[in-house]
C-alpha cells in the first residue's frame, strides 16, 4: 500500500540501526535513497562525515542532491546516547558540547542545508525520544536535545507549511547497539514496557516510513510515539 516510488530520500545515521532498518524499508518501498554515516559506511550509495560541523553537513546534503537529482524525503535520524550515568551538577562541558553537537546542532544543520532542496509536497522526519518528552535522570544532556528536537519539529511543522510537512518518531528502548549493553546490564527495564519487549530497528522504521508516505498527507507537526506503552503521551 505504500508505495514511493520516484521519491527521493536522505536518511541520516543510516550505517545501523534505526537509520539502516528506516532506509532498507524505503527502498522497499521504491525510493531512491542515500544514507549518511559518520563512523561506518553501509554501502556505495552513503555519504560521510561529521554533521556537527555545519560546512560538513551543507557539503554533505549538496552532494545527496547531486546524486539524487533532487530530494523528496529527509529523515534526520543520527544521534548519540552516552550510557554512563553523570548527574547534571557533575557533567563535563566537553560531554555537554559533545551530545548538544551531536544530537541538535546537526539537526539544525541538515535541516537548514536541505530544506531549500526539499520539493513540494516534501517531507521531513525528526527522530526524538520519549526521554525528550519525560525527561531522563543522570542524562540530562540527551533529554534537553531530544527535547528541543521535538520542539523545532513543531516550529518547522509552521514554516515550512503547506509545501512540507515535518514530523517526529519519538522512540522507547530500543534494541540496537547503541543500548545493547544497558539493556543487558539491566533487564528490569522491560518490566517498565507493557508490551514487554524493546523495539527492534524494525519496529521504529515502520512509522517513520508512514510518516514519508502518502497515507500520513494530512499530518504535519505531531510526534508520534514509539515505545510499547512505557510512555502514554496525549
Amino acid at each position: 500500500m505504500i508505495d514511493l516510488a520516484g521519491k527521493r530520500a536522505f536518511v541520516t545515521g543510516g550505517g545501523r540501526g534505526i537509520g539502516r532498518a528506516t532506509a532498507l524499508l524505503l527502498e522497499r518501498a521504491g525510493a531512491q535513497v542515500v544514507v549518511g554515516y559518520r563512523d561506518r559506511k553501509p554501502g556505495p550509495k552513503a555519504v560521510g562525515g561529521d554533521l556537527g560541523d555545519a560546512g560538513i553537513a551543507t557539503g554533505v546534503v549538496r552532494e545527496v542532491v547531486g546524486t539524487l537529482g533532487g530530494l523528496d524525503i529527509l529523515v534526520v535520524n543520527h544521534g548519540v546516547w552516552p550510557p554512563d550515568d553523570v548527574p547534571l551538577a557533575k557533567m563535563t562541558d566537553a560531554q555537554w558540547e559533545g551530545t548538544r553537537r551531536a544530537n541538535l546542532d546537526a539537526v539544525v544543520y541538515v535541516c537548514r542545508a536541505a530544506i531549500p532542496h526539499l520539493a513540494r509536497g516534501g517531507t521531513i522526519v525528526l527522530v526524538s525520544s520519549t526521554a525528550g518528552q519525560r525527561g531522563e535522570a543522570f542524562h540530562a544532556d540527551y533529554a534537553a536535545t531530544k527535547g528541543a528536537v521535538i520542539s523545532l519539529t513543531k516550529a518547522l511543522a509552521v514554516e515550512l507549511a503547506p509545501d512540507v510537512t515535518v514530523n517526529c518518531v519519538a522512540p522507547g528502548w530500543v534494541d540496537t547497539e547503541m543500548s545493547e549493553a544497558t539493556l543487558k546490564s539491566q533487564p528490569a527495564i522491560l518490566k517498565t514496557i507493557p508490551l514487554g519487549r524493546a523495539a527492534s530497528p524494525e519496529d521504529i522504521a515502520g512509522p517513520i516510513v508512514f510518516l514519508c508516505s502518502s497515507l500520513a498527507r494530512h499530518i504535519t507537526g505531531e510526534i508520534l510515539n514509539v515505545n510499547g506503552g512505557s510512555v502514554l503521551c496525549g
